[in-house]
């Protein structure tokens, strides 16, 4: 059963209507105006509204306005049907049209497949929605007051298209940010396309960007669309802005102004619907005031600025970010204890998250049992900074290099035979092995097949 709304000045249509509604099992609300009808609809809500076409004061195709982008199918009714009347309103939105007058059996085929029109939109919003929801998984692993306020100022600015310039210190997540904006925006179902600007070679990155036509250079032998194009209706995400030549900036700045971009060797521009966010490590301003950065370029992608703070900034976060990593590295069995954690929270992490990340990956594929503690911290520290372990016997490494023929030596004879001491002291054992010359044991397990 559902609810319909019926809309007509015409009081006998109404009650015949109703009547075979409800004797079809459906709940019949009715209004002689569109004002009283879009009254009831927003006070007792309706499945379905069917209404006239032409009404005294607001008509029919005022009522499909209103309801249309509500999510409510619309039947729309005229005994003046046209078809320039029935486009016009199937255009705007209508389920179906009945011309008047019209047999109970084909008013109540219209009623069900409107109904199950309407079924389906809302499963597809509520589909959506869903899929929406899990995309919107960004990665970011906070507690601190200082990043909830960041990410609650990223997701009331994603409803922009304003170009944005996500500033911090490299490691502390400026992309995780950008990739939040894009999936809380309408264009969360377009792409994210993120270039390093970088990494990017000075004499490709026109085409790169940009793109450009067939025989516009040596070796171009087809079209290349360019990574802006690449994110129609998306998100174009510039990591390390400042590092995009100088010669650039002007085009790129144009494409923002108007919307299109001009390939390399085209004789027009082409459109290009895109969202900029941009992200640095650099104080862009300042780079802009010594003209290392067009300051026109500056001020247009910096129209809100989102600084990602360092994690010495927000100690808060090391716990929940070490538990996260924990879990991606090793499991759900892996514990830290305390004594650890009050040592991590007390490092300066000059490389930010991704130093921890690092750090946690290294003391889990290292680690002797199922608990992290502080002594493992320092083992794998001294491991990385302390000198070659070839032999715990030899006292120094004056001593080891005093030994070294002063002809020259084969390295990977050296490494393949300290290699096979280790198995022959602990009996062919891998992992004793691995720990005794302080490396993985799937490392060590890949210089026994390099070696044979």
């Amino acid at each position: 059963m559902a609810r319909v709304l019926l809309i007509d000045d015409d009081r006998n249509l109404r009650e015949v209507v109703g009547f075979m509604l409800t004797e079809a099992g459906h709940e019949v609300l009715t209004a002689g105006t569109a004002d009283e009808g879009l009254a009831r609809l927003e006070r007792e809500g309706a499945d379905l509204v069917i209404s006239d076409v032409r009404m005294p004061g607001r008509d029919g195709m005022e009522v499909l306005a209103e309801v249309v982008p509500g999510g409510t199918p619309v039947i729309m009714l005229t005994a003046h049907g046209t078809v320039s009347q029935a486009v016009a309103a199937m255009r705007a939105g209508a389920s179906s049209y009945l011309l008047k007058p019209f047999e109970r059996d084909e008013l109540l085929v219209t009623v069900d497949k409107a109904l199950t029109e309407g079924a389906l939109r809302r499963d597809n919003a509520a589909l959506r929605d869903l899929l929406r929801r899990r995309r919107a998984d960004h990665g970011l692993v906070y507690r601190s007051a200082a990043m909830a306020s960041l990410v609650e100022q990223a997701r009331q600015l994603a409803a922009s298209d304003a170009p944005a310039l996500v500033t911090g210190e490299s490691g502390t997540g400026k992309e995780l940010i950008a990739r939040l904006l894009h999936r809380d925006s309408d264009r969360w179902e377009r792409p994210f396309v993120a270039v390093n600007c970088g990494a990017i070679s000075g004499e490709l990155a026109e085409s790169e960007l940009f793109g450009h036509v067939r025989g516009a250079f040596t070796g171009a032998d087809r079209d290349h669309q360019g990574r802006i194009r690449a994110a129609d209706g998306g998100t174009l995400f510039l990591d390390e802005i400042g590092e995009l030549p100088l010669a650039l900036q002007p085009k790129l700045l144009r494409a923002l102004e108007t919307g299109q971009v001009d390939p390399v060797g085209a004789t027009a521009p082409v459109p290009a619907d895109f969202r900029l966010v941009c992200a640095t490590n650099r104080d862009l301003g300042e780079a802009a005031r010594a003209g290392e950065f067009r300051d026109d370029l500056y001020y247009r992608v910096a129209v809100v600025v989102l600084r990602v703070p360092p994690l010495r900034e927000r100690p808060d976060d090391i716990d929940p970010l070490w538990d996260h990593f924990t879990r991606l590295h090793g499991g759900d069995d892996v514990v830290t204890t305390d004594a650890l954690r009050e040592t991590l929270r007390t490092r300066p992490w000059p490389g930010n998250v991704r130093e921890l990340r690092n750090l946690n990956q290294r003391l889990v594929v290292l680690r002797r049992g199922d608990r992290l503690d502080r002594d493992d911290l320092e083992r794998v520290e001294r491991q990385a900074s302390g000198p070659d372990p070839v032999s715990p016997e030899i006292a120094t490494a004056d001593q080891w290099l005093a030994g070294l023929p002063e002809d020259g030596l084969d390295l990977g004879d050296l490494e393949r035979r300290v290699i096979e001491h280790a198995l022959a002291r602990f009996e062919g054992n891998k992992t004793r092995a691995a720990e005794y010359l302080r490396i993985p044991r799937h490392v060590l397990v890949y210089r026994l097949k390099k070696y044979g």
